[in-house]
């Protein structure tokens, strides 16, 4: 999903799986995203791909992330998601918020990626779509380091912040880059 990184978007999946799919020997392999090395994490994505009954994938730049802040950037991004399935739902089960909007039943599960296996796919799917998109980003910004680090602090990207400053794609709301507020003596 990418909550966390310095730089570039929030990206949300929605992930609907066929009623039998846990006959699918792939499915003992999905975890929550961050527990699983990029090599896994990508191979599942294929599977993941491969057999759901339908996908969608939400982005929130992070100059918009920077206006309205994370929490509603990450609502945002799983409602794009939804409106990119090609399917109505039902029911909506949600990693540990809830969607105002739309007027579909829905769980919000606390840590839904390690407990509930659609949402750990969703993870799965939003990540590697975000990697790749920091991928990209890294041809038109090569000095942060973007291809290795996917915008996350790392002793490399924090010196080339430091040695060039944040470059467009970067999270200004986010330290170290939030400049704090001036306090008037």
């Amino acid at each position: 999903m990418g909550r966390g990184p310095l730089a570039g978007p929030l990206v949300a999946a929605a992930v609907v799986l066929p009623r039998f799919c846990a006959r699918s020997p792939w499915l003992s392999g999905v975890r929550d995203s961050k527990l699983l090395s990029a090599r896994q994490r990508e191979m599942l994505d294929g599977d993941i791909r491969a057999s759901s009954t339908a996908i969608g994938i939400g982005a929130v730049s992070a100059a918009a992330l920077d206006v309205i802040g994370v929490v509603e950037a990450t609502r945002r991004a799983m409602a794009e998601a939804l409106e990119r399935l090609e399917l109505q739902v039902e029911h909506l089960l949600i990693d540990a918020l809830s969607l105002p909007e739309p007027p579909i039943p829905q769980t919000p599960l606390i840590h839904g990626d390690a407990r509930c296996i659609s949402i750990a796919c969703a993870s799965i799917v939003a990540k590697v779509a975000r990697d790749r998109m920091m991928d990209d980003l890294d041809r038109s910004f090569p000095a942060y380091g973007f291809l290795q680090n996917k915008g996350y602090g790392t002793p490399q990207h924090l010196a080339a912040l430091q040695a060039l400053g944040p470059c467009p794609i970067h999270r200004q709301s986010f330290a170290p880059l939030r400049i704090p507020p001036q306090i008037e003596v």
